[in-house]
């Protein structure tokens, strides 16, 4: 984890011309839908299983009844490039996650992250989301060609890849993070592991009140 963020690399002047996907996730989208949840670990082996918890839901002494507390919000990331964004792991190195029952052909297609308001440090580990990527909807004249299944994954240009808030892993684990405001930043292809026509529209930032029971998201924007 944690380490030097990665240097992004200088978009490609002629974008048209090389023909590049362009991700770009909502920000209303997170705004609308982001709410505070409490689960028993019970019901989130499977997301333990895939590491979306924060390292003190792991302790030797947690027990099935005890309860982690979740920021939880929608995500939806529209490809409005000029070609597919395929996934970074070729077919072949595509993880089945038999807890979830698809397959990842992608480990980092998003970063979560739980920012102090002043500080901007890390005050939640936010987790690598690894996905299963298929074309959820596609704008008006464009046409769905990818499904999320053991063949074909990707996200076609004028097409939405979307995430519903109530899913396993569509979230950060709050449990250890105390009431006040914060920053949660919601970043897609972020270790440009796949080249995209314009980098400096990957990462959505929303101001976040957390008053120990509710969440309020406001302000959410795209932010370079």
């Amino acid at each position: 984890g944690g380490g030097e963020p990665v240097p992004r690399p200088s978009s490609h002047a002629t974008p048209a011309l090389a023909g590049l996907p362009d991700l770009v996730p909502d920000p209303y989208y997170i705004q609308a839908s982001t709410y505070v949840q409490k689960m028993s670990m019970y019901n989130l082996r499977c997301a333990a299983e895939e590491n979306c918890l924060a390292s003190s839901a792991y302790r030797a002494d947690v027990r099935d009844y005890d309860h982690r507390v979740l920021l939880r919000f929608p995500q939806r990331v529209k490809n409005q490039g000029t070609s597919d964004f395929l996934p970074s792991r070729p077919r072949y190195s595509w993880e089945w996650h038999s807890c979830h029952q698809h397959y990842h052909s992608m480990d980092e297609f998003s970063h979560y992250d739980l920012l102090d308001a002043n500080t901007q440090r890390r005050v939640a580990e936010g987790h690598k989301a690894s996905f299963c990527l298929e074309d959820t909807s596609c704008d008006y004249g464009y046409h769905r060609r990818f499904a999320c299944t053991a063949h074909t994954q990707g996200l076609s240009p004028g097409c939405y890849d979307t995430y519903a808030a109530d899913i396993d892993c569509q979230w950060i684990d709050i449990t250890d993070v105390q009431p006040g405001n914060y920053i949660l930043k919601v970043s897609v292809n972020p270790s440009y592991l796949v080249p995209e026509s314009d980098y400096t529209n990957n990462v959505v930032r929303c101001d976040i009140r957390y008053t120990g029971h509710h969440a309020y998201a406001s302000g959410c924007t795209i932010s370079p």
